[in-house]
This record gives C-alpha cells, sequence and structure tokens, in this order.
C-alpha cells in the first residue's frame, strides 16, 4: 500500500471575503505542481459562503462536478433547466459534459454555507449534460459506508459518468471501518470530515486527507467519533 498524506493546514487558501476557501489542489490563483490531482480526482474545495452570496453563472464542459454541503443549503440554477436548492445531507451531481452553465448561491441571505466542491475527469467526454440530486440518511452510515456516488445504480447514489466511487461514514470510537475498493487498481482519497482517526500508522485529524493506492482495501481504526469522506478513482496514467 502506497500511502501520501496531505495535513488540512497544507492546502491552499483563498479568501475573498464572501467566500473562504481550502484548496486540496492547485485551483484558481492558488497553484503548486505537487498538487495538481489524485488520478481522476482534480478539484476538493472546501468553501464557505456567506449569507447571500455566491457564484454567478459560468461555464464547464467534460468534468463531474459533485457538490456535498455540510452545513446550510444551495440554491442551483443551471442551463438543463435545474432551479432547486440542495441542502445538508443532499448530494448533487452536474455531469457538464458538451457543456454547461450554472451558478451557485448560499440559499440563506443571513447564515453562511459549508459545502465541498469536488471534480472529476470523465470517462467519456462531451456526453448530454446532466444534472441529478439525491437526499441521504445519515443513519444509513453509521459504522459503515454509504454510497453517495456511484457509475452502479444498484449502489444507490447518484451516477457519475467515471469508474468513482463517494461513500461517507460516521464511525463511533473505538470502531474499525474497513474500506474494500469497488474497481481493482483505484485508489482512495480519504478525507476527514471531523474526528480523529488512524490509517496505515498515520493519524489523521479534522480535513486532513490520505491518499492511498496499490491497495484494494484498507483499514481505519477511530481514534474518537469521526465522520469520513472515501473518494475512489481510477489512478490515471
Amino acid at each position: 500500500m502506497k500511502t501520501k498524506i496531505q495535513r488540512a493546514s497544507e492546502r491552499g487558501k483563498a479568501n475573498f471575503g464572501w467566500l473562504n476557501s481550502n484548496h486540496s489542489f492547485s485551483f484558481g490563483h492558488w497553484y503548486d505542481p505537487q498538487k495538481m490531482n489524485f488520478g481522476a480526482l482534480r478539484v476538493l474545495n472546501d468553501d464557505i459562503v456567506t449569507g447571500g452570496q455566491g457564484f454567478g453563472a459560468h461555464p464547464h464542459d467534460n468534468m463531474e462536478i459533485v457538490s456535498i454541503p455540510l452545513k446550510g443549503a444551495l440554491a442551483h440554477k443551471d442551463s438543463t433547466g435545474t432551479d432547486g436548492i440542495i441542502k445538508t445531507g443532499d448530494v448533487q451531481i452536474m455531469s457538464a459534459g458538451s457543456g454547461i452553465k450554472h451558478s451557485e448561491f448560499n440559499a440563506s441571505k443571513t447564515e453562511e454555507v459549508n459545502f465541498l466542491q469536488v471534480w472529476i475527469l470523465p470517462k467519456q467526454e462531451n456526453i448530454k449534460p446532466r444534472y441529478e440530486q439525491k437526499t441521504f440518511a445519515v443513519a444509513g452510515r453509521k459504522n459503515k459506508w454509504q454510497t453517495v456516488v456511484s457509475p452502479d445504480e444498484k449502489d444507490g447514489g447518484v451516477w457519475i459518468n467515471q469508474d468513482a466511487v463517494f461513500s461517507l461514514a460516521s464511525a463511533e470510537k473505538d470502531s474499525v471501518l474497513i474500506y474494500k475498493n469497488k474497481f481493482s487498481g483505484n485508489g482512495v482519497y480519504l478525507f476527514m470530515l471531523n474526528g480523529e482517526a488512524e490509517v496505515n500508522g498515520e493519524t489523521l485529524h479534522k480535513r486532513d486527507a490520505i491518499e492511498i493506492s496499490e491497495a484494494d482495501e484498507f483499514e481505519i481504526k477511530l481514534k474518537e467519533g469521526s465522520e469520513l469522506l472515501a473518494i475512489e478513482v481510477p489512478m490515471l496514467k
């Protein structure tokens, strides 16, 4: 098993007043040639947006864009005709495909929203743009993995145009989680949303991450109650 730790403090930072963002990989004005991607995982931004603010309409193409609200809610509009709200507990995916325009604003005028914006390189380019969101019960991830994004509709997650899987877990102190790859040879980017855990002898704290490759299964020991996100992606050559 090959691993690489990324501490929360090592992430790129951008603060525009209305937006406070931490970048796990090079994005916008922050560039680190050693942090361009992990396999097909290109972007993981941890964004906090103040009340009433957000991202105006802008274009994307050939990217799978996943949004996971952690606190608050987002108002989303796009050129497919979608106009709605995604809230904590929801997972949204937008397959930009041949081209799409969208906007995302804090749905509250007063309370901040904190969400993860994740970009995955697509398996097939120039597909017809599509949008999907789904609500997931927190009880479905207690001390186990809950699949929220997958190319296999039988997994119960939103569909993605890539051999990639997103899974969430809410684990109790002193429990052990086993992660098993859905696709042999994939890598896993394990992101600690909250809590403390040990992987391969390394201790991870809130917003720390570990890149895991060359292993189709690994163990996570929980040192305290924790929330985790596992992003399984192809390791691009």
